[in-house]
């Protein structure tokens, strides 16, 4: 490796970044509101030197590298050099239509393997993406080169719960594809952090069975520590303050001279020791940490191992090389033009023409091509969709729950469409078999990069078998419920990564889709689409009382974008609803869905599915749309609305309404989201397709609206004005009870009595 011209790439690639964040904040890009457009020099530079390293001495095509939101300019400049971008668009940082303030996969035009930007979150997506691509593998039966999955950390992200959910996963400490590498600046957002111990997040990963390497000290100064004072002088260092050290860092040489010895026993030693060194290169050696040494960073990536994960503590300088280094306000800090003029200058670059690349001829120009021929990619090949059957075409009898539907639906699609049902991979985070899944895990067994024996596969009395091979396809995570839709989004990505289309499931108890919301939201921006099921749901999960009961997740459901959140009441809605879904992952333009589904028992002739085959199409289409009319007078002006788990108290009401003589017609909403999209499609607002006709096809001629749910009124909300109509919408609002389902139901006033008594209410207004 020419260490040479790698340096000069390090020079060049450091400039580039800090004149994009600084052309963004040019005046010519002043936001007229008086925003600030921001960026993150002191970050992009902080990082600056290992990304080099990593991308010209060491990546192949085969790699796949998450990068730490904050040095989204780097990665840019590294692309640019590549030629994955031209000088134009170095100018767009945070520009509308431009790059993007951090690493998207979706969003920006060169190679990004992993989105960025929420803290922690990207840092774990290659944990992830490794199991994705191992489960992509031996799903389809071909043997792929792995590849390694980096995450480029900042020292502050491992402060994120995340981070040592992730590591703390039995599975993950089989991944020696997996390598981190940590920006040890010691500094975060506000300040320099007094008290963060390399030594003790060491331990952690080392407790945790990863390989941990530490590179602290570049070349000069670990020959410096050979010279006689030498071994004082790193013993000072090393019993330095975060804050002590830092300050150093912002000295003159000859400040250093008086305080870099300080007072103790070996001060006169390291007196001598800086007397051999001229200004310039003692204000270097105090710097010369091995996050900015290029061969130091070489020999540090030597040192992995690939049977287990590795993580690399790369001590830097947050902002090295910026006229701001080590400042502890340099977090968005952005360089002056004086500043600027000077980095230029010390850089051999030009104000003028920040973007100039390496002539062609030179050693560095030379290193560019190699390195951009070695990692292009070819392109992934448009992968099959998934050939999902409309419907099973048999009437669903008894008394069934939307959760035991799941369950019975996937042992349907393995035995109707097998080719189909190979592909689905259903994930839950230790909570399998109580969503309803054991049929499905017994039947298709446990994926395991490696075979293990089940101890119980001879015991009698064991009901749930748990065999763990390569050719399973259910993935138990431990109870984290961000480790669940972290891999969701990666497995919902294989279509578009490595051209394996999935259909990844994933279970988890409804109350804890909050605890998952970010990165679930996270992974679906990221492009990710999965099928994410929250079972059992809302207080009619009686017994379980307040702790177990969700309230807010229906309306987070409508709120979330690239997803579709369905709440079905009966079996044959969820068949129909899950195929849909099902259809819709695993392609360009697919998208995601959220299933509420509910334990709660409900006598499936309720639903009143028409026999005639015409009838029973419009019905499923209606379905599909988001609502249908249950029973009732079509033409009646009450509409008593329900979605969900509390059918049965809707159509109790409306039972009782009919004989005391009150006309009314039954909606079944199975998807509020789909209704919301159907209102803003009538407006000519963007509805990503929705049928908005739905609306007048199920409540032409309301006058009155009573809906309820078992969750929060405002999911609900925009009927009555939507459909013209005066209204009232029951729901929970509160912490459930623990108790029997009439009496929590009577509770949070959303029983059959509250219904009828809410409709004779709004008829009875002038």
């Amino acid at each position: 490796m020419d260490l040479t011209a790698l340096r000069a790439i390090e020079h060049k690639v450091r400039w580039i970044a800090a004149s994009m964040i600084d052309a963004a904040n040019s005046p010519a890009r002043r936001d007229p509101a008086g925003l600030k457009v921001g960026g993150h020099q002191a970050s992009s530079a902080s990082i600056a030197t290992i990304m080099t390293t990593l991308w010209f001495a060491e990546l192949t095509r085969l790699d796949r590298v998450s990068v730490k939101p904050h040095a989204s300019p780097v990665l840019h400049a590294i692309n640019f050099l590549l030629g994955e971008l031209e000088p134009e668009d170095m100018a767009t940082l945070r520009q509308f239509g431009g790059l993007q303030s951090y690493p998207s996969r979706s969003k920006d035009r060169d190679t990004v393997d992993y989105s960025t930007g929420s803290v922690g979150i990207g840092a774990t997506a290659p944990i992830w993406g490794a199991i994705a691509h191992r489960y992509a593998a031996d799903a389809s039966g071909q043997r792929r080169p792995p590849g390694r999955q980096f995450s480029l950390v900042g020292d502050a992200e491992l402060d994120e719960g995340a981070v040592w959910e992730a590591l703390l996963d039995p599975m993950v400490a089989d991944l020696g594809e997996v390598v981190w590498i940590v920006d040890f600046n010691r500094q975060s957002l506000d300040r320099v952090v007094p008290n963060i111990s390399g030594t003790r997040l060491q331990s952690m990963f080392h407790a945790a069975g990863w390989q941990v390497i530490e590179a602290k000290y570049g070349v000069a100064l670990t020959e410096a520590f050979k010279r006689a004072g030498g071994e004082a002088l790193k013993r000072r260092i090393e019993q330095m303050t975060n804050g002590e050290y830092q300050r150093m860092l912002r000295c003159d040489a000859q400040e250093l001279r008086r305080r870099l010895p300080g007072d103790g026993e070996g001060a006169a030693t390291i007196r001598r020791l800086l007397d051999g060194y001229d200004d310039d290169r003692v204000c270097e050696l105090v710097g010369g940490l091995a996050g900015h040494d290029v061969e130091a960073l070489i020999g540090a990536f030597a040192q992995i191992d690939e049977s287990r994960p590795t993580v690399i503590f790369a001590y830097t300088i947050k902002g090295h090389g910026l006229a701001n280094a080590g400042h502890p306000q340099n977090h968005s800090n952005l360089l002056t033009p004086a500043d600027m003029r000077e980095l230029a200058a010390r850089s051999g670059e030009s104000i003028e023409d920040p973007w100039r690349r390496f002539d062609e001829g030179s050693d560095a120009g030379a290193l560019v091509r190699d390195v951009a021929d070695r990692l292009r990619r070819d392109e992934t090949a448009p992968a099959p969709r998934a050939v999902v059957p409309a419907e099973f075409a048999r009437l669903i009898r008894g008394t069934s729950s939307t959760q035991q539907a799941l369950g019975r639906l996937l042992m349907d699609l393995a035995r109707t469409s097998p080719d189909t049902a190979r592909r689905v991979v259903t994930v839950a985070p230790d909570v399998a078999s109580s969503t309803n899944l054991g049929g499905w895990v017994n039947k298709v067994g446990v994926w395991s990069s490696t075979n293990k024996t089940d101890w119980f596969a001879d015991d009698a009395e064991t009901i749930l078998h748990w065999k763990e091979q390569p050719g399973g396809q259910h993935i138990e995570l431990g109870i984290a419920e961000g480790n669940l839709v972290g891999l969701l989004g990666e497995l919902g990505a294989t279509w578009s990564r490595w051209g394996e289309p999935l259909l990844p499931i994933g279970t988890l108890y409804d109350p804890f889709v909050t605890r998952a919301l970010e990165p679930w939201s996270f992974g679906v921006y990221s492009g990710g689409q999965s099928i994410l099921v929250g079972t059992p749901s809302g207080i009619t999960l009686a017994a379980e009382g307040g702790a177990h009961q969700s309230i807010i997740t229906p309306s987070i459901g409508i709120e979330q974008p690239g997803v579709v959140s369905l709440e079905p009441a009966f079996a044959q809605d969820f068949e129909w609803l899950m195929l849909e879904a099902l259809s819709r992952l695993g392609h360009s333009g697919g998208s995601g869905s959220y299933f509420r589904l509910s334990s709660r028992p409900i006598d499936q002739a309720r639903a009143e599915v028409p026999e005639d085959p015409d009838a029973r199409e419009r019905r499923r289409r209606h379905v599909l749309a988001g609502a249908y009319v249950l029973r009732g007078d079509a033409t009646a002006r009450l509409a008593l609305v329900g979605m969900g788990a509390v059918m049965p108290e809707v159509l109790d009401a409306a039972e009782r309404l009919d004989r005391e003589g009150i006309p009314n017609r039954v909606v079944c909403v199975t998807s509020a989201d789909r209704l919301y999209r159907a209102v803003r499609a009538r407006r000519g607002l963007p509805a990503d397709d929705a049928d908005g006709s739905i609306i007048d096809a199920v409540f032409r001629g309301t006058d009155a609206l009573v809906a309820v749910l078992d969750g929060h009124p405002h999911t609900l909300d925009f009927l009555g004005g939507a459909v013209g109509a005066a209204s009232v919408v029951l729901g929970t609002t509160e912490f459930g009870q623990s108790g029997h389902l009439d009496d929590v139901y009577a509770a949070a006033g959303i029983g059959s009595r509250h219904i009828r008594d809410a409709a004779k209410d709004l008829l009875a207004r002038p």
